[in-house]
């Protein structure tokens, strides 16, 4: 009965140490990658502005439910690996401006991202942004040691990067 404890305390002991570990970072974070596709930033907008089509090229979801516009602007659910979320629509300036926020207000974390497009000589650099928050400390713990802030970042760009037909190394 004895050594059932000791391993029992240990899994507890890590939860406590990444509770508090997570509950002394800040809850806000902000992360950028961006990359450089062959292509003019028009085509490339129309890609990041096509709801619809999402899980045509972005490999971690399953699929996209349009919802009603919010303030006339465009809102969604999106429903992948890792459950499911509603997003909106919160700027667009095409083709070289857009900032689309989380909706849900049940979520562990929260925020916006940015996405800026400079074309030059044929090719589009996409920026994106994240600004978020990390409010469940062990989830923010996870976030900032395990995860990292800008893994998402990166997995959208190669994404973005395959439905071009292209290789993406998606850079700070």
């Amino acid at each position: 009965m004895g050594w059932l404890l000791i391993p029992l305390g240990i899994i507890v002991g890590l939860i406590l140490v990444m509770a508090i570990a997570g509950s002394l970072l800040p809850k806000s974070h902000s992360a950028t990658r961006r990359a450089t596709f062959r292509r003019p930033a028009a085509e490339v907008w129309a890609a990041i502005t096509d709801i619809e089509k999402f899980p045509t090229w972005r490999s971690d979801l399953v699929s996209v439910e349009r919802l009603p516009d919010r303030d006339g602007r465009p809102a969604w659910r999106e429903k992948g690996k890792n459950g499911t979320m509603t997003l909106e629509q919160v700027e667009a300036s095409p083709p070289s401006k857009l900032v689309g926020r989380i909706a849900d207000q049940n979520l562990p974390f929260g925020g916006t991202w940015t996405y800026v497009l400079t074309e030059a000589e044929g090719s589009t650099t996409l920026a994106i942004t994240e600004d978020g928050e990390v409010y469940n400390p062990i989830f923010r713990f996870m976030a900032r040691f395990v995860f990292g802030y800008a893994a998402t970042l990166e997995k959208y760009l190669k994404d973005l990067g395959r439905k071009f037909n292209e290789e993406t190394k998606p850079v700070p």
